[in-house]
């Protein structure tokens, strides 16, 4: 890409922003007698987390090959998304781009950040419409691929990292699930880049609340200095390298997923209902059925719980992959359903 100039992206006021010091930036020795960060002396938990996530960091960056000053870890994927627009975006004046249908979190932190939002809607195929995008200024452009909630992975990204004048950012929840490569082999090529990833998909830590950005190392330094001191806490930190020491069983449980995606995506297409499953990188497969209301309240009258997107994508329910009983059961409802339905309207 041409020449990028990091400094004249960022909001002067968190350029020359001088970052809260914790006491455990001041010392960071794991022994001694600790009076230093005015902490209760009793209990197991009592001390604060490391600010730094280094551990964490580390692991991340033997899995990933890539050094842990390109790694910001954040109170899920969600934090990773506020300070993008607390550091690119002035508030009342700036401009992001958003192709929906895509996450919700995006516009709903524009909106609390006062920030203005182009709409560049993706395809009648769940594309990007590039020369559209690239016909805006804007100061961040968000894409989620695979996107949610379409669930593929979205074309001609690296097109818009040579030739978008501002930052991009790449919302990679499901890569786990998707046989196309990540694009942190591109981050040393393009310093525009943040990368985000989390704990809360392929790696079952929806819980924990903890994400990942990927960036340079320019820009991670503004995420370290701009965000809360100790914003991930030691349980979660701890839960994150827990699933880390684990990588057959994590092989094994996304294997799983892949191997009831395909099953549930043949099934689904069989149902008299559904007119159309889309094809799928993620965790999920996007419905196109005859009647998504009334389909989602039978089947949370069974207890079974789905996402209606009528309002995204018309007709359409987001099933999330699940056991394989469970998508047993769900299947069970849905060559049920029609019965159900028509004897209640």
């Amino acid at each position: 890409m041409k020449h990028f100039d990091l400094q004249s992206l960022v909001r002067p006021n968190i350029w020359a922003l001088k970052p809260y010091s914790s006491a455990r930036d001041e010392f960071t020795g794991d022994e001694g007698i600790f009076l230093d960060a005015n902490e209760n002396p009793f209990g197991r938990k009592n001390r604060y987390p490391d600010p730094h996530q280094r551990l964490l960091k580390k692991a991340l960056s033997e899995l990933r090959h890539i050094p842990v000053e390109n790694i910001f870890i954040g109170n899920g994927s969600d934090e990773v998304i506020d300070l993008v627009y607390r550091i690119f975006c002035e508030p009342a004046h700036d401009r992001v781009i958003l192709c929906p249908p895509t996450y919700g979190m995006y516009e709903v932190s524009a909106n609390i950040h006062n920030v203005a939002v182009i709409r560049v809607p993706l395809t009648d195929d769940f594309e990007l419409n590039i020369d559209e995008i690239l016909s805006h200024d804007a100061r961040c452009l968000f894409v989620c691929s695979p996107n949610n909630p379409s669930g593929n992975r979205l074309k001609n990204v690296e097109r818009l990292l040579e030739e978008f004048r501002g930052i991009v950012v790449v919302d990679e929840a499901y890569i786990d699930f998707c046989d196309d490569k990540s694009f942190t082999e591109l981050l040393p090529r393009y310093p525009n880049l943040i990368l985000m990833q989390t704990f809360s998909k392929a790696w079952a830590l929806a819980s924990a609340r903890v994400g990942i950005a990927y960036a340079s190392a320019g820009i991670i330094a503004l995420m370290d200095k701009t965000k809360p001191p100790y914003n991930v806490s030691a349980f979660n930190q701890e839960e994150a390298l827990k699933a880390l020491s684990k990588p057959a069983k994590h092989a094994y449980r996304v294997n799983l997923i892949l191997q009831e995606r395909a099953l549930l995506e043949k099934e689904l297409a069989q149902l008299p209902m559904v007119r159309r499953v889309y094809p799928s990188d993620a965790n999920f497969l996007l419905v196109e059925v005859d009647d998504a209301d009334k389909l989602y309240n039978h089947l949370v009258n069974r207890k079974v719980i789905v996402r209606n997107r009528s309002n995204m994508v018309r007709n359409c329910l987001r099933i999330t992959v699940g056991t394989p009983e469970e998508n047993r059961t769900l299947l069970e409802e849905l060559r049920n359903s029609n019965l159900s339905i028509s004897n209640h309207t």
